[in-house]
């Protein structure tokens, strides 16, 4: 697989995601898909996504920077949203908050099988201080 076709695969499950097309991610997540560390498989990956957008509504996975090296595709995404309660055990309380999250994914078949996240819970806990 090409840098190219493997960067419009990622792009198209970005798209997934941001869709919140669920029956769909299937295309793009492996059957056996683990997520730092823990093999969550497709219906835990969909189960923590599901989650998610349960508690930030208003959730948008923008794409700030991408890196091909087949099989690998490392990405920093950018999130600005209001989540509703509590946020990586922070009182957010729907506040609205800008940050980052940095990943690796490994594909194989054309299908993510392994990812490292990575989440600035600094940058989050700086704007609750008000910093």
């Amino acid at each position: 697989m090409t840098k190219t076709e493997l960067a419009e695969i990622y792009r198209g499950y970005i798209a997934c995601l941001n869709r919140q097309d669920w029956p769909d991610l299937g295309q793009f997540v492996g059957d056996d898909a683990v997520h730092n560390g823990r093999r969550l498989g497709l219906p835990g990956y969909v189960a923590l996504l599901e989650q998610d957008f349960d508690e930030i509504p208003d959730l948008y996975f923008k794409v700030l920077m991408l890196l091909c090296d087949p099989p690998y595709i490392a990405c920093r995404l950018g999130f600005d949203c209001r989540p509703r309660a509590k946020f990586f055990g922070l009182d957010v309380n729907g506040r609205r908050l800008s940050f980052t999250e940095n990943v690796i994914y490994e594909f194989r078949g054309g299908k993510i099988v392994e990812v490292w996240s990575v989440i600035d819970k600094v940058a989050i806990e700086a704007q609750l201080r008000g910093g």
